[in-house]
């Protein structure tokens, strides 16, 4: 029961970008499109998994003093290898992440599991929050992306089919930098209101 505490705590609990709100320079700077969005997650959760695995194995084997130059060494070998497997089969996609891809090695929620969670619980419990963390992390980013390409452009489209379409006037700031602020400002509010509500009800179950 543990191990899928850790698996769906991601999602909700402790969603990287609601609720711990880490990595937003890449969410803002990527979430114009659910293309972008669904690759960036994706990249993310296959370096989370497996760095996180890696990092719980030798953490027993690694010195204290240069523990967080091995982790990223260990995070920029997976990076590395999601940047080299997009280039050869995903190259539109590479493209339009551009530089974010290679940043992944600094991303916070990347580093902050290795050193709050991997390097302190055995490989199973770490593969289930690398990937309940990875999940979590795409689903913000297709969520804001969702909303900023609907109002950007009046259409949501996944790998060029279009799935949702609405006779709307396209509002441009969405797809701008301001709408990505004004959606993720939005959404942070919405996601703290609602943990509020939850906390409220869990205090008066207590006290009855």
């Amino acid at each position: 029961m543990g191990n899928f505490t850790e698996l769906f705590k991601g999602l909700f609990q402790e969603n990287p970008v609601f609720a711990l709100v880490l990595g937003l320079c890449p969410t803002l700077a990527v979430s114009t499109s659910l293309d972008n969005a669904i690759g960036m997650g994706a990249a993310a959760t296959f370096v989370l998994l497996c760095s996180n695995i890696i990092i719980s194995l030798i953490r027993k084997q690694v010195p204290e003093k240069i523990r967080i130059p091995i982790y990223i060494v260990v995070i920029a070998s997976f990076v590395t290898m999601a940047s080299l497997f997009m280039q050869a089969f995903l190259p539109e996609l590479n493209k339009a992440l551009g530089i974010y891809v290679p940043l992944i090695v600094v991303n916070c929620i990347i580093l902050g599991r290795a050193e709050a969670f991997a390097s302190r619980n055995n490989a199973v419990k770490s593969a289930m929050d690398g990937i309940g963390m990875g999940v979590g992390f795409t689903l913000a980013l297709a969520l804001i992306s969702i909303i900023r390409e609907l109002l950007g452009t009046g259409y949501i489209k996944l790998f060029g089919i279009t799935l949702i379409a609405i006779p709307i006037e396209p509002a441009m700031i969405f797809i701008l930098a301001p709408g990505a602020l004004l959606v993720m400002g939005l959404l942070l509010a919405l996601f703290a209101q609602v943990r509020k509500k939850k906390y409220e009800v869990k205090c008066c179950e207590v006290k009855e």
